[in-house]
């Protein structure tokens, strides 16, 4: 390309997250399972995406819904058989859709063979398997809390240790430093290649070193002090990465993707450089947690709305600093977020479509590769939580009982507006098929409530309604296959004043392409349209001259 970009499929691909969980139940036991997601593959095939990433399906007792793997080389008894993955992959493959699996190393279920074996005694060979640590003064080793509430420490009577665990105390964390871990997760991630899948989606892969001094964190809610400086892009993670690359990643032509929590733009041309050592893109935070200081009620609970201008300057930074150095990814929601119609956007009935159309349109004309998350292809909105019995989510369940029961620092119906905002159920609700009952999810009782909005919004109204959402996404995918510039094109910013509408410039070998969204209720003055050219698509199909209209989005090429 004129602008130094190599291309790779994957830069040019669309990936579409699937949470297996909520997707579609084959067996009638409510819980989402691998058949489910053969039933609905020519339905993804008809959308167009490239590439499916599949939220964890190994072996696991769900302390984390799967993100606790007790097995990485077996299937999660409620998902199905490994029989069953290996049909899925045929037929993704038969279509045209790759397959990329999420790898979880940074911990292990406690459940795991290595970990039983480690905690039997301090001479056990898998011992160093995990980071074992004697009581200071006779607490825990330091006052990190976990990323779900409490301590990140956990006390252990058969050997009179504790051992680390950044999440769930049922997720010892690995110890990286020890090469026959890195060699056991090596030689996991070769075999699956060798099964033929496609890829590897990261989680928390920027944790995997620790400051090895394990010092205390700043206390931030009076309880527990912050861990993150201090877990997050280690001394030695880019080490471990690209000795990952060298063994497995270099050996496949794979799409690699980090979850980066705390990553920095700096951190981010190293993890993603273009020179292929590490990964391909990694995930960064920054837009999802974009609030103002003194907006949250207590650790990163918090039910205010993201501002666009703020939104707009972190997106807009990570497209400039990463060109021609690294290659972003693209998403406004995924499984540990809340729905982007309803954090972004507005997900009131005479908004919802338009606002979803416009964040869409925003997003995918950015370069970096872009992820759909499971029913925002049709607009799925936040759920309403009545009171905890509504939550199935350790992160929301630990944070009720630490801050709501324990410590009483938040009021209940405080709470509760928190989890409405950003709860990672809210991404969890059964997948909206259509107006049967249990939106047509599962002919049995779901593990999860269904959203009561599953009438109006779902895939089968979709698919009837060429002006639907699922049809707009459809031809924003298209629009990305045909046009090079879209996906390599230099990115310029325009309108940095406006309060309202976010607008930028593509260019490539001499085509411009020209991007405003209107992210308000209200008609805002905008004239970058007046010079004419050739419509790509849009959310109006009327305009008016000098202005866009609510939650209107045009593109134009020239």
């Amino acid at each position: 390309m004129s602008n130094g970009q190599k291309r790779t499929w994957w830069k040019e691909a669309v990936i579409y997250q699937i949470y297996p969980r909520s997707f579609a139940d084959s067996n009638g036991d409510g819980i989402g399972d691998l058949g489910g997601i053969i039933e609905h593959l020519p339905y993804l095939q008809e959308l167009g995406v490239d590439v499916i990433w599949l939220s964890p399906v190994y072996k696991s007792p769900n302390d984390d819904n799967g993100y606790d793997i007790s097995d990485y080389q077996d299937i999660m008894t409620e998902f199905g058989t490994m029989e069953d993955f290996d049909r899925m992959l045929a037929d993704a493959h038969s279509r045209g859709i790759k397959i990329v699996m999420d790898l979880v190393v940074n911990h292990t279920s406690d459940e795991h063979a290595w970990f039983v074996e480690s905690r039997k005694s301090k001479d056990n060979p898998y011992r160093d398997y995990y980071i074992w640590k004697d009581a200071k003064d006779g607490k825990e080793p330091n006052n990190w809390q976990s990323c779900f509430s409490g301590s990140a420490w956990q006390w252990d009577e058969a050997t009179g240790m504790y051992y680390l665990h950044c999440f769930s105390k049922k997720q010892p964390d690995l110890n990286w430093e020890n090469p026959k871990v890195r060699d056991a997760v090596f030689d996991m991630m070769t075999w699956w290649c060798e099964k033929g899948i496609d890829g590897f989606r990261m989680d928390v892969i920027s944790m995997i070193s620790k400051d090895p001094a394990y010092p205390d964190g700043e206390v931030k809610d009076g309880i527990y002090g912050d861990m993150s400086p201090y877990v997050c892009n280690g001394p030695h993670v880019h080490e471990y990465l690209q000795e990952m690359n060298r063994r497995v990643l270099s050996r496949y032509d794979l799409l690699t993707v980090g979850e980066a929590a705390g990553v920095t733009i700096d951190e981010a041309k190293k993890y993603a450089s273009l020179d292929g050592k590490e990964l391909g893109m990694v995930f960064q935070f920054e837009h999802t947690d974009c609030i103002s200081q003194g907006e949250a009620v207590v650790g990163k609970w918090n039910h205010a709305k993201p501002k666009m201008p703020a939104v707009r300057e972190i997106l807009n930074k990570w497209q400039l600093e990463l060109e021609g150095k690294a290659w972003n990814s693209l998403y406004w929601d995924n499984h540990d977020q809340p729905r982007a119609v309803s954090r972004f956007g507005n997900d009131a009935a005479e908004w919802r479509v338009l606002s979803a159309k416009m964040l869409a349109t925003c997003l995918h004309m950015m370069q970096g590769t872009p992820y759909i998350y499971q029913g925002e292809e049709i607009g799925m909105t936040n759920m309403h939580f009545t009171g905890i019995d509504d939550c199935r989510d350790l992160e929301e369940i630990n944070a009720w009982n630490q801050y709501v029961v324990d410590h009483k620092m938040v009021e209940p119906e405080e709470m509760l507006k928190c989890f409405d905002a950003i709860a990672r159920d809210n991404a969890r609700t059964p997948m909206q098929w259509d107006d049967s009952s249990q939106a047509g999810f599962t002919t049995g009782t779901p593990w999860i409530g269904v959203n009561p909005n599953y009438k109006e919004i779902n895939a089968k109204n979709a698919l009837a309604d060429p002006d639907s959402v699922f049809y707009y996404y459809q031809k924003l995918i298209r629009l990305r296959h045909a046009n090079p510039v879209i996906v390599y094109g230099t990115f310029r910013p325009l309108m940095m004043d406006s309060e309202t509408i976010y607008a930028y410039q593509r260019e490539l070998e001499g085509k411009v392409l020209t991007v405003a969204c209107n992210w308000t209720d209200q008609e805002q003055p905008c004239d970058l349209f007046e010079q004419g050219g050739e419509e790509l698509i849009s959310n109006y199909k009327e305009h008016k001259a000098g202005v866009l209209q609510p939650y209107e989005a045009r593109v134009i090429l020239k």
